[in-house]
């Protein structure tokens, strides 16, 4: 029995793993291909990239951010108890939802674009790449289904496979489409004298468009192995002795009790970086501020500092996703303490990453800045320097918006997410106001965000499942672990900056530096036994290496 637990709890791990590892080589090729795209388009057209993004996110998230994790919790249910033809009938109510919903929001995205541009966000040449991104929102959420039903299945590798492939041709396209449209945006520009606002929106709107190529082409191929899995699928359910299958009307009101509770918190959760930008403008220009100004800043924040951040936050995402169907599957079966060593494993996974990427993200932000976007700026920096600690708070915030979700109980994250919304934009608002921070006091309000969420969100698990998260090997020997790390990092990128004169070596050395001397503090502070290191990718082999160096 205990090996079967042991079993369970790692095959959850290693799916997650993929998941993440997936997410991780995605958020590379997406930091690797913005690097041209922000030289082509600059700071002006991030704003406009990511007020669009914003826009298209919630919208997103409305019609079918949800429907993976749904899909998914309802699949995982029902192939715990056998019940293939229910697991294929969910499959086809799915895609039924997926599609109107998909289809409803792109319609409000099309004709709405121009009000919420322009009136709402104060940033009017953002509709290029809004209306570029309208018939993603339907791509989007077929793909969202058939992610969802493989990751019901207990299996991470198509929706890694395809995540991969979206992202490699969304930076091939971005690129070469905003190279085009810039030059065709200038000359459009010229004619009403606004040439380079209109080469940063159309460059944007370029952008965005390889969005929806990058999203069809991971649509063909989620297709692709739908189909080749349905034929010995559909033969096992013909040979289902069990004749206990739902109705369709059954199944769609099952299926979207599962997604409104989702998707209002999803929606609460994310709507704060809209709300937040439409607060910061608005009251930016009250203050005196020009467009240009407040939008140069707000394109740093969005398309340098939130871009370096989901880079580790999308490790939160991949493992909340892996978490919902197996804490479903043992809360089915009424196995409590399977359920409790998910979540245990599953959030010291999350901690021994998010410490160290935020103090590194911290004291490297310059550096970091420099060497991934040639931005020496102070603003640049001083953003990251002051939004860091975010990075711990959002991971956080997100595997337990999972995990509560996994054990049936959904309306925590929606009462927690409106909570964390409504307790923080005193925060942004009075930092604007009374202190003058300006694109500052959005940084601090959307971490006090993420930092809400987490205690409230770890208050909701305590009381509905009993849970306690073991604190020392969670929290103080990553965080001690971490602040070695930084200062070991701070040192070395001063020495060989000092040097060589080289930002990007010294950078890269101190990273590298970074990594083994956490490694090394992390093992000897026993911040990790043997069985866990192997859990994770390449575990084996760095739990052998560790060893041998007596860490372990």
């Amino acid at each position: 029995m205990e090996k079967k637990k042991k079993k369970s709890s790692s095959s959850f791990l290693v799916q997650g793993s993929i998941l993440a590892a997936a997410s991780m080589i995605s958020r590379v090729i997406g930091l690797i291909y913005r690097v041209p795209l922000e030289d082509i388009i600059g700071d002006s057209g991030n704003n406009y990239y990511g007020t669009a993004y914003r826009i298209y996110n919630i919208l997103l998230i409305i019609s079918s951010y949800s429907l993976p994790l749904a899909v998914s919790k309802l699949i995982s249910a029902n192939i715990t108890q056998g019940r293939r033809r229910n697991v294929y009938r969910i499959l086809k109510c799915a895609m039924i939802f997926g599609t109107v919903t998909g289809t409803t929001a792109a319609l409000i995205l099309f004709f709405g674009a121009e009000f919420i541009t322009e009136t709402l966000l104060l940033t009017p040449l953002a509709i290029f790449a809004v209306q570029t991104l309208v018939p993603v929102l339907l791509i989007v959420a077929i793909l969202g289904v058939m992610r969802g039903f493989f990751q019901g299945l207990g299996t991470m590798i198509p929706s890694a496979i395809s995540q991969i492939l979206e992202q490699i041709v969304h930076a091939v396209v971005s690129i070469w489409a905003a190279y085009l449209l810039v030059s065709y945006g200038a000359r459009a520009g010229a004619v009403v004298g606004q040439q380079d606002e209109y080469a940063a929106a159309y460059g944007a709107a370029g952008g965005t468009l390889g969005t929806g190529a990058g999203a069809l082409a991971a649509l063909l191929f989620a297709t692709f192995v739908l189909f080749v899995y349905l034929r010995p699928f559909r033969r096992r359910m013909k040979r289902e002795r069990s004749a206990n299958v739902d109705s369709y009307g059954s199944i769609m009101k099952l299926l979207i009790i599962t997604i409104v509770p989702v998707l209002l918190s999803t929606t609460i959760y994310n709507c704060n970086s809209i709300i937040d930008d439409a607060v910061f403008k608005h009251i930016a220009s009250y203050q005196g501020y020009s467009g240009s100004q407040y939008g140069v800043w707000s394109g740093i924040y969005s398309g340098k500092y939130q871009l370096l951040l989901n880079i580790p936050m999308s490790i939160a995402s991949a493992m909340a996703a892996s978490s919902v169907p197996a804490l479903t599957a043992a809360f089915a079966a009424g196995k409590r303490g399977e359920a409790k060593r998910q979540i245990r494993n599953a959030t010291r996974f999350i901690t021994v990453i998010a410490f160290p990427s935020a103090v590194g993200m911290g004291v490297l932000a310059s550096p970091i800045m420099q060497l991934v976007f040639d931005d020496s700026s102070e603003v640049a920096a001083r953003i990251m320097q002051t939004g860091a600690a975010a990075i711990l708070f959002f991971t956080l915030s997100t595997l337990t918006n999972g995990v509560l979700q996994g054990i049936n109980r959904m309306k925590e994250p929606i009462k927690n997410a409106l909570a964390a919304l409504f307790l923080h934009l005193p925060v942004l608002v009075g930092l604007m106001l009374l202190l003058d921070w300006h694109i500052y006091a959005v940084v601090i309000a959307n971490a006090s965000f993420g930092l809400i969420m987490c205690v409230l969100n770890a208050r909701s698990i305590r009381r509905y499942i009993g849970y306690r998260q073991e604190v020392r090997r969670t929290f103080l020997v990553p965080a001690v672990s971490s602040a070695g790390m930084g200062i070991a990092v701070w040192l070395v990128y001063r020495l060989f900056e000092y040097l060589l004169r080289s930002n990007a070596i010294a950078t890269i050395v101190a990273i590298a530096c970074g990594v083994a001397v956490y490694g090394v503090l992390l093992l000897l502070l026993k911040g990790l036994t043997e069985e866990e290191l192997s859990r994770f990718p390449k575990g084996r082999a760095i739990a052998s290496l560790a060893k041998k160096l007596h860490l372990l």
